[in-house]
């Protein structure tokens, strides 16, 4: 029985996929982040995430010392510092080391050409076309862009307050409903508390939620900036189909992260892709670690037929292992 591996290590946590070669998912396994792997901390992180949630994976399964057809690891920050690494970790025939980009892609379209925009944390849109070319943009990271991202949004919120403070920017909801969240006395206050370690842009980016709700109750300058970060998205995807797909060819654009869970920004983004002539905007058919499996099984010839299914239906199992 040949079997496939299929990792996403991502900034919080690490998802392995263990998969016969019918497609069939026998077992997954999870752990830590695995986001960083060049200094001394961040490199027993990665490897203890990347043994945790494989060794999980093949309990789950049933197999024990697994030498895989192909293995692919989709990993945060790209696999520069740890492709080595992730080779001594894993025994394949085969590897495919590269971005969570990348994985998402091929799980969002089921291993077909399209482009994946991403707004979590972070923002990025990154597509492939059928000859194999890939593109991507945004991906700079909060300093120099993820512009339409969670943690932008926070950002461009956190402007308004002060901007409307200090007496040139008009009145927001936003200075109450962020004080309230953070405790802070006022926007100064709040400004120093998240250049802190204590507020990591992970927990900056989860308040992303409350300048929805702001602007779902009528606030102008949180509908603003929920409208301007879905034009950002937007302009993302534009970017990449622009570089590697002909102008009116039919493209499949799919769209993943929490940003998206604010109706009026993914509405708005939806409308201004669609204005692209063959520019369709769909949900992703699969999760990022999926779309690690599919690629592995893509880079094994192992030709299956999406959608992936679990053994048992639950999830996991022996028994298809044996």
């Amino acid at each position: 029985m040949r079997l496939y591996l299929g990792i996403d290590g991502g900034q919080s946590s690490t998802t392995a996929l263990i998969g016969y070669e019918s497609g069939c998912i026998l077992g997954e396994g999870r752990a830590g982040p695995c986001n960083h792997a060049s200094a001394g901390e961040g490199r027993r992180k990665f490897q203890a995430a990347i043994r945790e949630s494989v060794r999980e994976a093949s309990a789950a399964a049933g197999v024990r010392d697994p030498v895989f057809a192909s293995a692919c690891l989709g990993l945060s920050g790209g696999p520069d510092d740890k492709e080595a690494l992730s080779r001594e970790l894993i025994r394949a025939e085969r590897y495919l080391i590269t971005h969570d980009a990348h994985i998402a892609l091929a799980g969002a379209t089921g291993g077909k050409p399209g482009i994946i925009v991403i707004a979590g944390t972070g923002s990025i849109a990154f597509g492939r076309n059928a000859d194999g070319a890939t593109a991507r943009a945004g991906g700079w990271g909060y300093i120099f862009g993820d512009e339409g991202s969670a943690f932008d949004l926070i950002r461009q919120a956190m402007r308004a307050v002060l901007r409307n403070e200090e007496g040139w920017g008009p009145p927001t909801g936003l200075r109450a409903t962020l004080l309230g969240a953070s405790g802070a006395r006022d926007g100064n206050q709040l400004l120093h508390w998240l250049y802190a370690d204590e507020y990591p842009r992970d927990r900056v980016a989860g308040w992303a939620r409350l300048v929805d709700q702001a602007a779902r109750s009528g606030d102008a300058v949180a509908g603003e900036i929920v409208r301007a970060a879905a034009q950002a998205v937007a302009t993302l995807a534009a970017a990449v189909r622009r570089q590697i797909f002909q102008s009116g060819e039919e493209v499949d654009i799919r769209y993943s992260g929490g940003v998206f869970e604010c109706e009026p920004l993914l509405a708005r983004f939806r409308m201004l892709v669609e204005m692209e002539e063959g520019s369709r905007v769909s949900a992703p058919q699969h999760r990022a670690d999926e779309g690690a499996l599919l690629e592995a099984y893509r880079l094994g010839g192992a030709e299956i037929r999406p959608p992936l299914r679990r053994f048992p239906e639950s999830g996991g199992g022996n028994g298809g292992a044996q």
